[in-house]
């Protein structure tokens, strides 16, 4: 198993191989397999280096797991964006690190070797004070997506104007398709529509394995154009959308590393650090919440199984929170307008009828 090449510890503990593997059957996408596989890999290594049987670990040794992921220096050092829970590793990120290992017990549960799972989750418990919430292991930080300024978004555009016609188109469609940076990266040549100005999301590159269409701009149709007419004097084979034009990969299907590569660079020149390949999707979906669009619109649009993630965006536009405002200030200034109608009605001795 190559997990297990890349992850010696796996191969020493059968069952987590077994679960690992049973995923993998199941056709689970295999950055999601890659990624259970190292959050479960850590874990095991504590158990050995702390001497704990994973399968009788309880909720203490869980504990240590934990303290160790909150208190662990980055290992990227100073390429660290920002971090957000006062130690080398994001809140979301030790979120991430916990999951293959409650779910690691869920599969001893339902396979009869374990009781209970000593990870636990946040719940709902009937009873309880505070409305009955259940705190998980860690406290979930729920943060908004960071948007550029328009000062910002400023910077970034005009650097990007020197990027080769290849990097700004696929910057455009990023932007005006609201794209994650695997569906960007795997887009193909059949995917477009030009007489439609659509483009085709499949199902296989998307992160909930949702197919969509979704339209672009006029102004990106003419980058397109421009590039279509590019590409053709590398490769006229149908397939990849996006080439890569170096001497090592020539023709080559551009990876995910170089566009993030690429946007990284991009993002240090404009002096807006904090961008990446993530915030021009961050930053149409909240254009379109401040533009009114409705909230099923957006995720239909974003390829959302489910309006939750869809919210962050209508809260980050703050268009709904304007709205009350208003509606709220316009019964105020009402209020207002009548009491000095009164007022006036008073010092005169007249009485409206």
């Amino acid at each position: 198993m190559v997990l297990e090449e890349k992850w010696p510890v796996l191969g020493r503990h059968e069952q987590a191989a077994g679960w690992l593997q049973v995923w993998s059957n199941l056709g689970r996408a295999p950055r999601t397999i890659d990624a259970y596989a190292r959050g479960l890999a850590e874990y095991l290594v504590m158990c050995e280096r702390e001497n704990v049987d994973p399968l009788t670990a309880n909720r203490a040794h869980i504990a240590v797991y934990v303290r160790e992921l909150t208190s662990r220096p980055s290992c990227r050092g100073a390429n660290v964006v920002s971090i957000d829970s006062g130690s080398g590793l994001a809140n979301a990120t030790i979120q991430h690190r916990l999951v293959p290992v409650r779910l690691f017990y869920d599969f001893l549960m339902k396979d009869g070797q374990r009781d209970s799972n000593p990870v636990g989750r946040g719940r709902y418990t009937p009873g309880r004070r505070r409305g009955g919430h259940e705190r998980g292991l860690v406290t979930r930080l729920t943060k908004l997506p960071w948007i550029p300024t328009e000062h910002q978004w400023m910077d970034v555009l005009a650097v990007a104007a020197e990027e080769p016609v290849r990097n700004r188109v696929m910057l455009a469609l990023a932007y005006d398709a609201a794209l994650r940076r695997e569906e960007l990266c795997s887009l193909r040549s059949d995917d477009l529509d030009p007489a439609h100005r659509t483009l085709r999301v499949r199902a296989e590159t998307t992160k909930n394995r949702l197919e969509r269409v979704v339209p672009y701009s006029a102004p990106t149709g003419v980058l397109l154009s421009g590039y279509l007419a590019h590409r053709a004097t590398i490769s006229r084979a149908r397939g990849p959308l996006f080439l890569s034009e170096s001497r090592r990969n020539h023709a080559q299907p551009l990876s995910l590393w170089t566009w993030s590569k690429v946007v990284r660079r991009i993002a240090l020149a404009a002096d807006v650090p904090r961008f990446s390949t993530h915030t021009t999707r961050h930053l149409c979906l909240t254009d379109l919440a401040r533009m009114g669009w409705e909230l099923h619109a957006i995720a239909t649009f974003a390829g959302h199984r489910h309006t939750d993630s869809t919210l962050t965006y209508i809260h980050l536009s703050g268009r709904d929170l304007a709205d009350k405002l208003s509606r709220g200030m316009e019964q105020i200034h009402g209020w207002r307008v009548q009491m000095l109608a009164r007022l006036g009605e008073q010092a005169t001795g007249t009485v409206t009828p």
